[in-house]
């Protein structure tokens, strides 16, 4: 497998399967070297991607995140397994450890202790026993990684980091941690409006979820920003940091932030229209920001 230094994360639940394999179509028409899609309330994640990876050739489908909480670590790796058979390797599992609401609340669980319970995980997949025909090399695995002892543990036993909602400055130290020869591909959204206070609106509008939870709240905080900076829906320092709005330019300059900062692959998340209650992604964006076909390969 070979990313790319640019895909897309989007959010598939407001598309129908049919859409949802069109807008595929169309991202691996575009050049992207991968197509993220989370998981939720919504799609189990596996499953989409089986879909999405039958009605394309050479795009990478990546989960940005797989929730561990939703399948034991023999399932996750026999799917991972056997989606990268079916597609010619083109399966990338990403996978975390998700947020309380989500695992307590939503699926009725006990959230253990992150760390500890990823490390535990990743283990139990590699020793899974699997008797169907392997895929056609070992498939990859990386991990939603904010704080320094996740990282650490995205060093020690995976493929590398999917890092969401950071800074090109949380590139940089997730880079120190990782070192060189692990994979990091940070999330990046990206909004193609260039009045600040409609950017800012929209900014928030879509942060409100993730100024709830504590994992992206903690990890603000080592990068600096503090209680202020999240109260009415967060400052205009954590708005600007967190998303990339503005022209064109603005928003490429955020992009080579993180690739300078050792990003291997950037995803990026395109912001549609505010006040749309599930919006899809700008797809004009995208378009203008695509690389063209099997352009830069890493």
């Amino acid at each position: 497998m070979k990313l790319s230094k640019l895909g897309v994360w989007a959010g598939m639940d407001g598309f129908t399967a049919e859409e949802a394999a069109a807008f595929a179509k169309r991202v691996e028409a575009w050049g992207y070297g991968a197509l993220w899609i989370p998981e939720a309330t919504g799609r189990n994640s596996f499953v989409l991607a089986a879909w999405l990876l039958a009605n394309t050739t050479k795009l990478v489908i990546a989960t940005g995140i797989a929730n561990i909480y939703a399948r034991d670590w023999v399932a996750a790796a026999s799917a991972q397994k056997a989606l990268n058979e079916q597609s010619g390797g083109r399966f990338l599992l990403g996978l975390g450890v998700s947020h309380v609401p989500l695992v307590e609340g939503f699926r009725g669980q006990h959230y253990g202790k992150p760390v500890a319970t990823m490390r535990a995980y990743l283990e139990g997949m590699k020793n899974a026993r699997y008797t169907a025909p392997p895929p056609p090399e070992p498939p990859k695995t990386v991990i939603a990684a904010l704080g320094p002892n996740m990282l650490a543990l995205a060093a020690e036993q995976a493929d590398g980091a999917h890092p969401y909602n950071v800074t090109a400055e949380h590139t940089a130290e997730a880079r120190k941690i990782l070192g060189q020869a692990k994979w990091l591909c940070p999330e990046q959204m990206v909004l193609a409006e260039t009045d600040p206070t409609k950017a800012r609106a929209k900014a928030r509008e879509t942060l409100a979820i993730y100024l709830s939870l504590p994992n992206y709240l903690n990890n603000w905080k080592r990068l600096g920003f503090t209680e202020s900076d999240f109260a009415d829906g967060g400052s205009d320092h954590l708005i600007d940091a967190t998303v990339a709005w503005g022209n064109d330019e603005a928003i490429r300059a955020r992009l080579e932030a993180h690739w300078n900062a050792g990003a291997d692959h950037v995803c990026i998340q395109a912001l549609g229209t505010a006040g749309t209650p599930m919006p899809g992604p700008d797809e004009e964006l995208l378009k203008r920001f695509a690389p063209g076909p099997d352009k830069n390969r890493r």
